[in-house]
């Protein structure tokens, strides 16, 4: 029997064997910000332990950073205090930090594959459940608790029990105005949020071999609203040409020598996974979300399920079952974060934006994922493009992803967000979050509504 793509990493990486179902796996790649790792390193403290592979950590602030003035004391107490956390960790314990206001910082999942860290065949983690980011290169990468953050830093191992496999394949092309994220939330409604529960998921078929390394990020990025593990997809030419020549990246004999090892990194042909499934690429519309977690979405131009179960959902979102979503006002858009922080997402939004004003009804959060997104974004005159429509193009950072910096959405508001999850509360306290794509995020922003992206491309 051949073996999977996820099984050739991990049996790579087992360390020891315990107990016939749980293995010590080890970690190429530890990922941290100041959200997660204080307590970890306090417990390192407690005990006297050292960490144990620096030079294998990267660390970060996004979570808790403000996205204007980030040259100025963050004001808000919490937040200060953990970005000065992880700032004295940092340098206690030799860790390389990308700081605020320094050429490389940004959203944690962004920085890592833009910076060469990330790479095919690898194990990473962070205390940071969109770790499944780093998937898209083709490596077993899943989010862990604080525990395993300490456990990580003190040994370069964690103890892990091996999941079940999934494999999602769609063929085809996909249709005008269909994006990345629209594949997601497409693939989420028809498993539900819970459909990927205990499995590792590997997406395939042409539909993902024709998307570039940005669009694969954020397929991989929202594996985890499935409920699963992780997700991955197998790295191939794209793969390849996105890492090479990026800072971190092997150099000269080493990059041969690398690639030779990922060009074996592939599934089988008679390898065999615990659960298929199979869509079509055509049959993928924009999507939207209507209610209080990803899996409930529609295609835009749809209508709320009328045997919607969730009505606890519907109450909070002010939405009736049968209903279209098309032509509801909205307050906020956010464009950014780990899903869609990238500078391709920024391009999609500017092509819609380009020549238009934004709406004066709505108040947009424009973030960039990283300072490289923020460099290249002015260099390729996209900043101009939104300044002159009337946006505020903001400083890298999670933003208004979640309500744990100043970028927050005012209770009862309707914000079209281009992040990863709309629970209760997620943008702050009673804000309504409907997810969904660059291209219609820009869309609702210079039309004050919830518009088919579709009309202005």
């Amino acid at each position: 029997m051949g073996k999977t793509l996820f099984d050739k990493i991990w049996e790579k990486h087992v360390v020891e064997t315990i107990g016939g179902d749980t293995d010590v796996l080890y970690v190429d790649r530890q990922l941290i910000h100041e959200v997660t790792s204080p307590q970890a390193f306090e417990g390192l403290r407690r005990r006297g332990v050292k960490v144990f592979r620096p030079q294998q950590v990267t660390a970060t602030p996004d979570h808790n950073t403000p996205t204007l003035d980030q040259h100025l004391p963050i004001r808000e107490e919490a937040s200060r205090t953990a970005v000065e956390a992880l700032r004295q960790n940092c340098a206690d314990n030799g860790i390389m930090l990308f700081d605020l206001n320094t050429e490389y910082n940004g959203v944690v999942h962004i920085v890592g594959p833009e910076l060469g860290l990330t790479q095919p065949g690898m194990t990473l983690v962070c205390g940071d459940s969109h770790t499944a980011t780093h998937g898209a290169f083709g490596s077993i990468a899943f989010g862990i608790g604080t525990s395993e953050v300490e456990m990580a830093l003190a040994t370069q191992c964690l103890l892990q029990s091996k999941p079940k496999q999934m494999r999602i394949t769609i063929n085809g092309a996909l249709g005008r105005g269909v994006t990345a994220k629209d594949v997601i939330l497409y693939i989420i409604a028809q498993l539900t949020a819970g459909g990927g529960t205990g499995y590792f998921i590997e997406y395939a078929g042409s539909t993902f071999g024709g998307m570039t390394m940005e669009e694969r990020m954020t397929v991989c990025n929202m594996s985890i609203e499935l409920g699963a593990r992780g997700g991955l997809i197998a790295p191939d030419e794209t793969t390849f040409r996105y890492v090479k020549g990026r800072k971190f990246a092997p150099q000269g004999a080493e990059w041969d020598k690398k690639l030779a090892e990922w060009q074996l990194l592939f599934t089988d042909s008679n390898a065999s996974f615990d659960k298929e499934y199979q869509f079509k690429a055509e049959d993928i519309k924009p999507f939207i979300t209507y209610g209080t977690n990803p899996g409930m979405g529609i295609a835009i131009d749809g209508t709320i399920p009328t045997n919607e179960p969730n009505t606890k959902a519907l109450e909070y979102m002010g939405f009736r079952a049968g209903e279209k979503l098309l032509g509801k006002p909205i307050d906020y858009i956010f464009i950014g974060s780990c899903t869609n922080g990238r500078i391709e997402d920024f391009r999609t939004a500017a092509s819609i934006i380009k020549g238009r004003k934004k709406a004066d009804g709505v108040f947009a959060y424009i973030v960039p994922g990283s300072k490289l997104v923020e460099k290249q974004a002015g260099e390729e005159g996209l900043i101009k493009v939104f300044e002159e429509a009337g946006f505020v193009f903001r400083q890298p950072g999670c933003s208004a992803c979640l309500a744990m910096n100043e970028d927050k959405v005012p209770a009862g508001k309707y914000c079209v967000a281009t992040s990863n999850r709309n629970f209760e509360g997620r943008q702050g306290v009673g804000a309504r979050t409907l997810l969904a794509s660059p291209f219609t995020a820009a869309a609702a922003a210079v039309t004050c509504k919830i518009t088919d992206p579709r009309e202005l491309i």
